[in-house]
């Protein structure tokens, strides 16, 4: 009987690679449709739940995305604040309720381990917007228009 030395072991390169999201390329699907799966379960939990925490008793959160981690226990939520731009101020509350979101976020989904949530300001919107500002300056639109 020969022994193939390669068995049991995982070619990180090849398809099982990739479903464990090993590869290098970016999160597998697997990460992609369960943190859809948690920011819409966050979202609707921000917009229906009063916290007793008097920092959070009149934000208006909304979560923007969710990037998970490959063995998905780990959750980052990207949170911005509606209409103002100091979500900062609020991160050491929402991990105060980080635990209480978790419990409730339980009943919701279909996953045998729900993942810890880690909360980080989004801040792809201020930057679209500085962008947006340096692109509509007198002196690069004169540039641009050439």
């Amino acid at each position: 009987m020969s022994r193939n030395p390669s068995r049991g072991k995982v070619n990180m390169a090849g398809p099982a690679g990739k479903l464990a999201g090993l590869a290098a390329s970016g999160p597998s699907q697997r990460q992609l449709r369960v943190g859809e799966e948690v920011r819409r379960v966050l979202a609707d939990l921000f917009a229906r739940t009063e916290f007793r925490d008097p920092d959070l008793a009149d934000a208006r959160i909304t979560v923007t995305e969710v990037r998970l981690s490959p063995d998905l226990k780990h959750a980052t939520a990207f949170v911005a604040r509606l209409g103002r731009s100091d979500v900062e101020a609020l991160l050491p509350a929402l991990n105060r309720v980080s635990p209480f979101l978790r419990s409730r976020m339980s009943g919701s989904l279909r996953l045998r381990v729900v993942p810890e949530i880690h909360f980080q300001p989004d801040t792809a919107l201020d930057y679209a917007m500085e962008v947006d500002a340096l692109l509509r300056r007198p002196d690069v639109a004169r540039d641009l228009d050439e």
